[in-house]
Protein backbone atom coordinates (compact mmCIF):
# COMPACT_ATOMS: atom_id res chain seq x y z
CA UNK A 1 0.00 0.00 0.00
CA UNK A 2 1.27 3.44 -0.72
CA UNK A 3 0.63 6.52 1.40
CA UNK A 4 -0.99 9.67 0.86
CA UNK A 5 1.17 12.22 1.79
CA UNK A 6 0.49 16.31 0.92
CA UNK A 7 3.00 17.70 -0.78
CA UNK A 8 4.07 21.57 -1.14
CA UNK A 9 4.85 23.12 -4.49
CA UNK A 10 7.00 26.25 -5.97
CA UNK A 11 8.45 27.59 -8.58
CA UNK A 12 10.75 24.71 -9.49
CA UNK A 13 10.52 22.92 -6.15
CA UNK A 14 8.65 19.85 -4.60
CA UNK A 15 8.74 19.51 -0.69
CA UNK A 16 7.06 16.61 0.72
CA UNK A 17 5.73 16.86 4.35
CA UNK A 18 5.68 14.27 7.13
CA UNK A 19 3.08 12.57 8.90
CA UNK A 20 -0.09 14.98 9.58
CA UNK A 21 -3.03 13.03 11.57
CA UNK A 22 -5.12 15.94 9.81
CA UNK A 23 -4.37 14.55 6.51
CA UNK A 24 -3.10 10.58 7.35
CA UNK A 25 -6.63 9.31 8.41
CA UNK A 26 -6.78 6.51 5.32
CA UNK A 27 -3.07 6.43 4.74
CA UNK A 28 -0.77 3.05 5.36
CA UNK A 29 2.57 3.40 7.24
CA UNK A 30 5.42 2.81 5.37
CA UNK A 31 8.77 1.05 6.41
CA UNK A 32 11.80 2.14 6.02
CA UNK A 33 15.62 0.38 4.93
CA UNK A 34 18.76 2.20 6.00
CA UNK A 35 21.94 0.79 5.61
CA UNK A 36 25.57 2.27 6.58
CA UNK A 37 29.06 1.04 6.60
CA UNK A 38 32.29 1.84 7.85
CA UNK A 39 35.00 -0.05 6.32
CA UNK A 40 38.22 -1.66 7.53
CA UNK A 41 36.85 -3.41 10.85
CA UNK A 42 36.18 -1.99 14.25
CA UNK A 43 37.82 -2.19 17.76
CA UNK A 44 37.07 -5.99 19.01
CA UNK A 45 37.71 -5.91 22.46
CA UNK A 46 35.06 -2.73 22.53
CA UNK A 47 32.49 -4.26 20.43
CA UNK A 48 30.15 -5.86 22.78
CA UNK A 49 26.80 -6.00 24.34
CA UNK A 50 25.13 -8.25 27.16
CA UNK A 51 21.47 -8.87 28.48
CA UNK A 52 18.32 -7.02 26.86
CA UNK A 53 15.96 -4.45 26.96
CA UNK A 54 17.12 -1.49 29.09
CA UNK A 55 19.08 -3.43 31.37
CA UNK A 56 21.35 -4.30 28.32
CA UNK A 57 25.19 -3.79 28.41
CA UNK A 58 27.12 -2.20 26.19
CA UNK A 59 31.23 -2.07 25.09
CA UNK A 60 32.68 1.22 24.82
CA UNK A 61 32.86 1.07 20.93
CA UNK A 62 28.27 1.06 21.28
CA UNK A 63 28.45 3.23 24.07
CA UNK A 64 27.01 5.73 22.05
CA UNK A 65 24.08 3.62 21.54
CA UNK A 66 23.06 3.68 25.04
CA UNK A 67 19.62 5.66 25.01
CA UNK A 68 18.58 3.55 21.84
CA UNK A 69 19.04 0.38 23.67
CA UNK A 70 15.41 -0.93 23.55
CA UNK A 71 15.37 -0.54 20.22
CA UNK A 72 18.91 -1.89 18.75
CA UNK A 73 19.60 -5.52 18.47
CA UNK A 74 23.38 -6.36 18.51
CA UNK A 75 24.41 -9.42 16.32
CA UNK A 76 27.85 -11.25 16.83
CA UNK A 77 28.74 -14.18 14.77
CA UNK A 78 27.37 -13.47 11.39
CA UNK A 79 29.94 -14.05 8.25
CA UNK A 80 29.67 -13.77 4.85
CA UNK A 81 30.91 -16.88 2.98
CA UNK A 82 31.67 -15.66 -0.32
CA UNK A 83 34.17 -12.76 0.96
CA UNK A 84 36.04 -15.06 3.08
CA UNK A 85 39.16 -16.67 1.98
CA UNK A 86 39.69 -14.06 -1.17
CA UNK A 87 42.41 -12.16 -0.45
CA UNK A 88 42.20 -8.93 2.16
CA UNK A 89 39.88 -5.58 1.42
CA UNK A 90 38.09 -5.75 -2.11
CA UNK A 91 37.53 -9.03 -1.58
CA UNK A 92 36.05 -8.60 1.96
CA UNK A 93 33.28 -5.60 0.38
CA UNK A 94 32.14 -5.83 -3.17
CA UNK A 95 29.75 -8.24 -1.94
CA UNK A 96 28.74 -7.62 1.48
CA UNK A 97 25.09 -6.64 0.99
CA UNK A 98 24.42 -8.96 -1.82
CA UNK A 99 26.15 -12.69 -0.96
CA UNK A 100 27.58 -12.72 -4.07
CA UNK A 101 31.28 -14.22 -5.37
CA UNK A 102 32.69 -11.40 -7.27
CA UNK A 103 35.65 -11.99 -9.35
CA UNK A 104 38.92 -10.87 -10.01
CA UNK A 105 40.36 -8.79 -13.13
CA UNK A 106 39.20 -5.36 -15.31
CA UNK A 107 35.24 -6.83 -15.70
CA UNK A 108 33.47 -6.01 -12.71
CA UNK A 109 31.11 -8.38 -11.52
CA UNK A 110 28.60 -8.61 -8.13
CA UNK A 111 25.36 -8.98 -7.33
CA UNK A 112 22.45 -6.62 -6.60
CA UNK A 113 22.30 -5.62 -2.88
CA UNK A 114 19.55 -5.57 -0.28
CA UNK A 115 18.73 -1.89 -0.38
CA UNK A 116 18.26 -1.97 -4.26
CA UNK A 117 16.31 -5.31 -4.20
CA UNK A 118 14.02 -3.44 -1.90
CA UNK A 119 14.25 -0.14 -4.15
CA UNK A 120 12.82 -2.46 -7.20
CA UNK A 121 10.20 -4.08 -5.43
CA UNK A 122 8.56 -1.13 -3.19
CA UNK A 123 10.54 2.14 -4.75
CA UNK A 124 7.81 2.34 -7.33
CA UNK A 125 5.65 3.68 -3.88
CA UNK A 126 7.83 6.70 -3.46
CA UNK A 127 9.38 9.31 -6.05
CA UNK A 128 12.84 8.40 -5.23
CA UNK A 129 13.47 4.77 -5.41
CA UNK A 130 16.65 4.92 -3.10
CA UNK A 131 19.59 7.36 -2.21
CA UNK A 132 22.63 6.12 -2.46
CA UNK A 133 25.35 8.09 -0.36
CA UNK A 134 28.89 8.59 0.40
CA UNK A 135 31.00 10.33 2.86
CA UNK A 136 34.54 9.43 0.75
CA UNK A 137 35.36 9.22 -2.92
CA UNK A 138 35.52 6.37 -5.02
CA UNK A 139 38.95 4.33 -5.37
CA UNK A 140 39.81 3.66 -9.12
CA UNK A 141 42.49 1.49 -10.33
CA UNK A 142 43.22 -2.18 -8.92
CA UNK A 143 44.05 -3.61 -4.88
CA UNK A 144 47.23 -5.66 -5.18
CA UNK A 145 44.59 -8.72 -4.95
CA UNK A 146 43.53 -7.90 -8.49
CA UNK A 147 40.27 -6.90 -7.40
CA UNK A 148 39.18 -3.71 -8.87
CA UNK A 149 38.96 -1.37 -6.48
CA UNK A 150 35.04 -0.58 -6.96
CA UNK A 151 34.44 -3.08 -4.80
CA UNK A 152 36.36 -1.29 -1.64
CA UNK A 153 34.62 2.31 -2.68
CA UNK A 154 30.55 0.90 -3.55
CA UNK A 155 28.06 -0.78 -1.19
CA UNK A 156 25.00 -0.75 -2.97
CA UNK A 157 24.85 -2.76 -6.21
CA UNK A 158 21.70 -2.11 -8.89
CA UNK A 159 23.13 -5.47 -10.75
CA UNK A 160 25.84 -8.03 -11.32
CA UNK A 161 27.97 -5.73 -13.16
CA UNK A 162 26.88 -2.05 -12.00
CA UNK A 163 27.45 -0.50 -8.37
CA UNK A 164 24.98 2.45 -7.98
CA UNK A 165 26.94 5.43 -8.40
CA UNK A 166 27.57 7.27 -4.91
CA UNK A 167 26.07 10.90 -4.42
CA UNK A 168 28.97 12.30 -2.49
CA UNK A 169 27.92 16.32 -2.54
CA UNK A 170 25.19 17.02 -0.11
CA UNK A 171 23.92 19.80 -2.23
CA UNK A 172 22.70 17.72 -4.77
CA UNK A 173 21.79 14.97 -2.53
CA UNK A 174 19.17 17.72 -1.20
CA UNK A 175 18.02 19.13 -4.87
CA UNK A 176 17.26 15.62 -5.17
CA UNK A 177 15.34 15.45 -2.44
CA UNK A 178 13.09 18.13 -3.57
CA UNK A 179 13.38 18.18 -6.38
CA UNK A 180 14.89 21.41 -6.95
CA UNK A 181 16.24 22.49 -10.01
CA UNK A 182 15.88 25.34 -12.79
CA UNK A 183 17.30 28.68 -12.36
CA UNK A 184 15.76 29.01 -9.13
CA UNK A 185 18.27 26.17 -7.36
CA UNK A 186 20.27 28.87 -5.30
CA UNK A 187 16.83 30.46 -4.08
CA UNK A 188 15.34 28.91 -1.06
CA UNK A 189 13.41 26.31 -1.02
CA UNK A 190 11.18 26.90 1.82
CA UNK A 191 10.52 30.64 0.13
CA UNK A 192 9.38 29.08 -3.08
CA UNK A 193 6.67 27.04 -0.95
CA UNK A 194 5.98 29.75 1.71
CA UNK A 195 2.27 30.09 0.14
CA UNK A 196 0.86 26.78 -0.08
CA UNK A 197 2.62 26.57 3.32
CA UNK A 198 0.89 29.31 5.10
CA UNK A 199 -2.57 28.09 3.27
CA UNK A 200 -2.12 24.41 4.50
CA UNK A 201 -1.52 25.81 7.98
CA UNK A 202 -5.20 26.96 8.33
CA UNK A 203 -6.37 23.74 7.33
CA UNK A 204 -4.94 21.36 9.62
CA UNK A 205 -4.96 20.83 13.46
CA UNK A 206 -3.19 22.93 15.95
CA UNK A 207 -0.87 19.88 16.83
CA UNK A 208 -0.44 19.25 13.27
CA UNK A 209 0.36 23.14 12.46
CA UNK A 210 3.42 22.67 15.34
CA UNK A 211 4.80 19.77 14.06
CA UNK A 212 4.55 21.21 10.39
CA UNK A 213 6.42 24.77 12.05
CA UNK A 214 9.19 22.17 13.39
CA UNK A 215 9.54 20.19 10.22
CA UNK A 216 9.89 23.75 8.30
CA UNK A 217 12.57 24.80 10.61
CA UNK A 218 14.32 22.23 10.42
CA UNK A 219 14.49 22.57 6.72
CA UNK A 220 15.68 25.61 7.00
CA UNK A 221 18.81 24.53 9.12
CA UNK A 222 19.71 21.68 6.91
CA UNK A 223 19.21 24.52 3.67
CA UNK A 224 21.70 26.85 5.93
CA UNK A 225 24.27 24.38 5.55
CA UNK A 226 24.00 23.32 2.35
CA UNK A 227 23.60 26.66 0.98
CA UNK A 228 27.16 27.29 2.17
CA UNK A 229 28.53 24.29 0.42
CA UNK A 230 26.88 24.84 -2.90
CA UNK A 231 28.53 28.01 -2.67
CA UNK A 232 31.54 25.82 -2.35
CA UNK A 233 31.35 23.15 -4.91
CA UNK A 234 30.80 26.03 -7.10
CA UNK A 235 33.64 27.45 -6.19
CA UNK A 236 35.58 24.20 -6.91
CA UNK A 237 33.68 23.70 -10.21
CA UNK A 238 35.20 26.84 -11.62
CA UNK A 239 38.87 26.15 -9.65
CA UNK A 240 38.73 22.34 -12.08
CA UNK A 241 37.88 24.14 -14.98
CA UNK A 242 40.84 27.09 -14.28
CA UNK A 243 43.10 24.12 -14.11
CA UNK A 244 42.08 22.29 -16.68
CA UNK A 245 41.15 18.72 -14.33
CA UNK A 246 38.47 16.75 -13.96
CA UNK A 247 36.77 17.66 -10.09
CA UNK A 248 37.26 14.66 -8.93
CA UNK A 249 40.80 14.44 -8.97
CA UNK A 250 41.25 17.12 -6.29
CA UNK A 251 41.16 16.41 -2.43
CA UNK A 252 38.82 18.20 -0.04
CA UNK A 253 37.69 20.75 0.49
CA UNK A 254 39.32 22.04 -2.77
CA UNK A 255 36.87 19.81 -4.61
CA UNK A 256 34.22 21.59 -2.69
CA UNK A 257 33.27 18.72 -0.10
CA UNK A 258 32.99 20.20 3.37
CA UNK A 259 36.86 19.90 4.97
CA UNK A 260 35.23 18.14 8.38
CA UNK A 261 34.03 14.66 7.88
CA UNK A 262 31.67 15.69 11.18
CA UNK A 263 29.75 18.59 8.73
CA UNK A 264 29.73 16.33 6.25
CA UNK A 265 28.54 12.86 7.77
CA UNK A 266 25.60 15.10 9.91
CA UNK A 267 24.28 16.33 6.88
CA UNK A 268 23.82 12.96 4.65
CA UNK A 269 22.04 11.96 7.87
CA UNK A 270 19.94 15.05 7.96
CA UNK A 271 18.78 14.14 3.92
CA UNK A 272 18.37 10.77 4.41
CA UNK A 273 15.82 11.62 7.70
CA UNK A 274 14.51 13.89 5.78
CA UNK A 275 13.60 11.93 2.71
CA UNK A 276 12.46 9.10 5.80
CA UNK A 277 10.25 11.81 7.43
CA UNK A 278 8.61 13.09 4.21
CA UNK A 279 8.05 9.32 2.56
CA UNK A 280 10.15 10.92 -0.29
CA UNK A 281 12.03 7.45 -0.45
CA UNK A 282 11.85 4.38 2.02
CA UNK A 283 15.79 3.09 0.58
CA UNK A 284 19.20 4.59 1.64
CA UNK A 285 22.83 3.84 2.19
CA UNK A 286 25.59 5.25 3.35
CA UNK A 287 29.01 4.90 2.97
CA UNK A 288 30.71 6.74 6.32
CA UNK A 289 34.10 5.69 5.25
CA UNK A 290 34.82 3.36 2.61
CA UNK A 291 37.15 0.33 2.52
CA UNK A 292 40.85 1.63 2.31
CA UNK A 293 39.75 4.37 3.59
CA UNK A 294 41.86 7.55 3.94
CA UNK A 295 39.75 9.77 5.98
CA UNK A 296 41.26 11.94 8.80
CA UNK A 297 39.94 12.40 12.63
CA UNK A 298 42.39 15.66 13.62
CA UNK A 299 39.55 16.54 15.92
CA UNK A 300 39.63 13.13 17.53
CA UNK A 301 43.81 13.99 18.21
CA UNK A 302 44.13 11.19 16.15
CA UNK A 303 47.32 11.69 13.27
CA UNK A 304 46.57 8.57 11.55
CA UNK A 305 44.29 8.09 8.52
CA UNK A 306 41.21 5.26 9.33
CA UNK A 307 42.90 3.16 7.53
CA UNK A 308 46.58 2.86 8.86
CA UNK A 309 44.58 3.14 12.25
CA UNK A 310 42.77 -0.20 11.58
CA UNK A 311 46.11 -1.97 11.58
CA UNK A 312 46.12 -1.06 15.14
CA UNK A 313 42.93 -1.76 16.42
CA UNK A 314 43.56 -2.82 19.95
CA UNK A 315 44.92 0.81 20.32
CA UNK A 316 42.66 4.13 21.34
CA UNK A 317 42.93 5.79 18.13
CA UNK A 318 41.36 3.62 15.98
CA UNK A 319 38.96 2.78 19.64
CA UNK A 320 38.40 6.55 18.70
CA UNK A 321 37.51 6.49 15.34
CA UNK A 322 34.75 3.63 16.09
CA UNK A 323 33.25 5.06 18.34
CA UNK A 324 33.21 8.43 16.32
CA UNK A 325 31.18 6.26 13.38
CA UNK A 326 28.97 4.79 16.08
CA UNK A 327 28.01 8.28 17.07
CA UNK A 328 27.44 9.16 13.53
CA UNK A 329 24.76 5.65 13.56
CA UNK A 330 22.96 7.17 16.95
CA UNK A 331 23.00 10.78 15.41
CA UNK A 332 20.74 9.35 12.42
CA UNK A 333 18.62 7.14 14.85
CA UNK A 334 17.75 9.26 17.34
CA UNK A 335 16.76 12.06 14.91
CA UNK A 336 14.44 9.23 13.02
CA UNK A 337 13.03 8.50 16.81
CA UNK A 338 12.28 12.13 17.29
CA UNK A 339 10.19 11.70 14.60
CA UNK A 340 6.47 10.95 15.18
CA UNK A 341 4.45 9.32 12.90
CA UNK A 342 1.28 8.56 14.92
CA UNK A 343 1.88 6.76 17.93
CA UNK A 344 5.38 5.22 16.85
CA UNK A 345 8.25 7.20 15.24
CA UNK A 346 9.79 7.23 12.10
CA UNK A 347 13.14 4.84 13.77
CA UNK A 348 10.05 2.48 15.24
CA UNK A 349 8.60 1.90 11.57
CA UNK A 350 12.36 1.65 10.23
CA UNK A 351 15.36 -0.89 9.96
CA UNK A 352 18.63 0.95 9.73
CA UNK A 353 21.63 -1.51 9.56
CA UNK A 354 25.13 -1.02 10.60
CA UNK A 355 28.17 -2.95 9.34
CA UNK A 356 31.75 -3.38 8.39
CA UNK A 357 33.55 -5.46 6.14
CA UNK A 358 35.76 -7.33 8.94
CA UNK A 359 35.78 -7.62 12.76
CA UNK A 360 39.38 -6.85 13.05
CA UNK A 361 41.89 -4.49 10.82
CA UNK A 362 44.52 -5.81 12.52
CA UNK A 363 44.24 -9.59 11.51
CA UNK A 364 41.88 -8.43 8.34
CA UNK A 365 39.27 -11.16 10.27
CA UNK A 366 35.90 -11.27 8.43
CA UNK A 367 35.38 -14.45 9.61
CA UNK A 368 32.59 -12.81 11.33
CA UNK A 369 31.21 -9.34 10.97
CA UNK A 370 30.19 -6.54 13.09
CA UNK A 371 26.20 -5.83 13.43
CA UNK A 372 23.71 -3.85 14.32
CA UNK A 373 20.29 -3.13 13.56
CA UNK A 374 18.29 -0.10 15.00
CA UNK A 375 14.34 -0.10 14.96
CA UNK A 376 11.33 -2.13 14.53
CA UNK A 377 9.82 -2.02 11.08
CA UNK A 378 6.27 -1.49 12.83
CA UNK A 379 6.71 -4.10 15.19
CA UNK A 380 7.55 -6.86 13.19
CA UNK A 381 11.33 -7.06 14.01
CA UNK A 382 11.84 -7.56 18.37
CA UNK A 383 14.58 -4.94 19.30
CA UNK A 384 16.43 -4.80 22.43
CA UNK A 385 18.50 -7.84 22.22
CA UNK A 386 22.31 -9.33 21.88
CA UNK A 387 21.85 -11.75 19.58
CA UNK A 388 25.11 -14.81 19.31
CA UNK A 389 25.42 -17.00 16.05
CA UNK A 390 29.11 -17.63 16.23
CA UNK A 391 29.25 -21.29 17.30
CA UNK A 392 25.95 -21.59 15.36
CA UNK A 393 27.96 -23.74 12.00
CA UNK A 394 27.98 -21.76 9.16
CA UNK A 395 25.20 -22.77 7.68
CA UNK A 396 23.12 -20.71 10.66
CA UNK A 397 24.82 -17.60 10.70
CA UNK A 398 24.98 -16.13 7.15
CA UNK A 399 24.61 -12.48 6.70
CA UNK A 400 22.49 -13.24 4.05
CA UNK A 401 19.91 -15.19 6.13
CA UNK A 402 19.58 -11.43 8.18
CA UNK A 403 18.42 -9.76 4.83
CA UNK A 404 16.18 -12.20 4.02
CA UNK A 405 14.34 -11.79 7.27
CA UNK A 406 14.70 -7.64 6.92
CA UNK A 407 12.85 -8.34 3.69
CA UNK A 408 10.56 -10.44 4.74
CA UNK A 409 9.35 -8.23 7.29
CA UNK A 410 9.13 -5.19 4.26
CA UNK A 411 6.81 -7.33 2.48
CA UNK A 412 9.88 -8.60 -0.08
CA UNK A 413 9.89 -12.64 0.20
CA UNK A 414 12.42 -14.12 -1.29
CA UNK A 415 13.36 -17.76 -1.76
CA UNK A 416 16.73 -16.74 -1.83
CA UNK A 417 19.43 -14.26 -1.50
CA UNK A 418 22.68 -14.34 -2.27
CA UNK A 419 24.23 -17.74 -0.53
CA UNK A 420 20.97 -17.86 1.81
CA UNK A 421 18.08 -19.66 1.30
CA UNK A 422 16.95 -20.43 4.91
CA UNK A 423 15.84 -17.26 6.77
CA UNK A 424 18.47 -16.69 10.51
CA UNK A 425 16.66 -18.44 13.49
CA UNK A 426 15.68 -16.50 16.67
CA UNK A 427 16.26 -12.73 14.85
Amino acid sequence: MSTRRTFLRGAGVTMGLPWLESLAATASTPQRFAALFMGTGISPGGWWAKGEGASMELGESLQPLEPLKTKLNVIDGLFNKAATGQGIHPAMTGNLLSGVPIRKGSIIQGGITIDQMLANRIGQDTLQPSMVLACERAMTGFHETNFSNAYSSHISWQNNDSPVPNEMYPSLAFDSLFENGGSLRNTSVLDRVKDHAVALGGKISSTDKIKLDEYLASVRDVERSIERMRTEKDKAEDRARDAGRPLFTMKRPQDGLPEDIRDHIRLMCDIIALGFQTDKTRVASLLLARDLSALYYPFLGVSKQHHGASHYDTEADYQKIVRFQVTQLAYLAQKLDAMREGENSVLDNSCVLFLSNMWSGTKHDNNKLPVVTIGGLGGKLKTGRALEYADGGDENRKLCSLYLGIMDRMGVELAQFGDARARLKGF
